[in-house]
């Protein structure tokens, strides 16, 4: 009999035993991911927040999923878009905080600063941001100040220089623009614009708008008055740019944008650089904060790299302008 109680002691412990190890299972994270030499690898989540769907942005977020590629990060995206819509900025970063992401990503001014007003904890890292300084998001590029840093899309030289083109290659008298006033960016833009003009006896018409289902008649209502049209990096425009092409091929208007995506889309002639570009530089930073342990405050934020002015033959020929190759030596070509 004590035999029996002694076997059926020994076997609720061992009973037990098992049990304790099946439960320290349950609750283990799950393991973590290894390089290929063993080594355990961290995974991080990136809260990836972008203001609108289009060429140009999509470009910045691509470079930007290269560059931590190419670190060799294992990170996992929670990417959200905000359709045009500031309101959805605010709640898109307010939840990123509240899951307590590794990093934010933001896409463009809005969404940039809706991150900023959200967290002072969680590293940001911006791009397509035109003023980064004027937006708020950085004491100054060179020292940053805060948890924010990122890559901008207003190159100094950009809109200067295509007003220059305007008035002493095009020999035009009169700019047409349109844009959503709303947008800090775009604000900042049409005031460089209107600088710009004045040294040139150059006369902008503006068109405001709201939404990118008003730029088509936006557009329409710069016919008549105006040479040539120029469209800034506002994303609610860029976003319905197809419907400014078509009014600018239509009434044979050239169309300057403020940058190269929107050349291969149909634009006539950009000082301009690629958004992947700068959306690769804000991925290396995010591997700086991530891999290296900087703060954002000790990585500068960084202007546009490789400006250059980029004319489409194709367009150029639709919207009935002559172009010149022999005095036009510094352009890039597309068809």
């Amino acid at each position: 009999m004590k035999k029996w109680k002694l076997g059926l002691s020994a076997a609720l412990a061992s009973m037990l035993t098992l049990a304790a190890c099946g439960n320290n299972n349950d609750n283990t994270s799950e393991p973590q991911q290894s390089d290929n030499n063993g080594n355990a690898t961290q995974t991080y989540t990136i809260g990836l927040t972008q203001f609108v769907e289009h060429p140009s942005l999509d470009e910045a977020t691509k470079g930007f999923k290269q560059a931590i590629a190419d670190a060799g990060l294992q990170v996992e995206y929670d990417e959200k878009n905000a359709q045009n819509d500031q309101n959805n900025t605010i709640t898109i970063a307010q939840n990123f905080v509240s899951q307590k992401v590794d990093l934010i990503f933001a896409n463009a001014t809005p969404s940039a600063q809706a991150a900023a007003n959200a967290t002072t904890e969680i590293p940001i890292i911006f791009t397509s941001v035109t003023d980064p300084v004027a937006a708020n998001l950085v004491e100054s590029m060179e020292a940053p100040g805060s948890n924010v840093t990122g890559t901008a899309d207003g190159h100094p030289d950009a809109i200067p220089n295509t007003m220059k083109f305007i008035a002493e290659q095009m020999g035009y008298q009169t700019v047409g623009t349109v844009y959503n006033a709303g947008e800090a960016n775009s604000a900042t833009q049409i005031e460089i614009m209107n600088e710009e003009a004045k040294k040139y006896n150059l006369t902008v018409v503006e068109q405001s708008v709201s939404t990118s289902s008003e730029v088509k008649q936006a557009a329409e209502a710069l016919v008549g008055k105006v040479d040539c049209i120029y469209i800034i990096t506002d994303n609610t425009v860029v976003s319905a740019l197809e419907s400014v092409i078509q009014v600018a091929t239509d009434k044979k208007l050239p169309l300057f944008v403020g940058e190269l995506d929107s050349v291969k889309r149909g634009g006539f002639a950009a000082y301009g650089f690629n958004y992947y570009d700068i959306g690769y530089e804000a991925g290396k930073m995010a591997v700086q904060i991530l891999k290296d342990g900087k703060s954002p405050s000790e990585i500068p934020a960084l202007f546009p790299p490789n400006l250059a002015l980029h004319i489409n033959k194709t367009a150029a020929a639709d919207m009935g302008v002559e172009i010149k190759e022999s005095e036009w030596t510094d352009a890039q070509y597309i068809e």
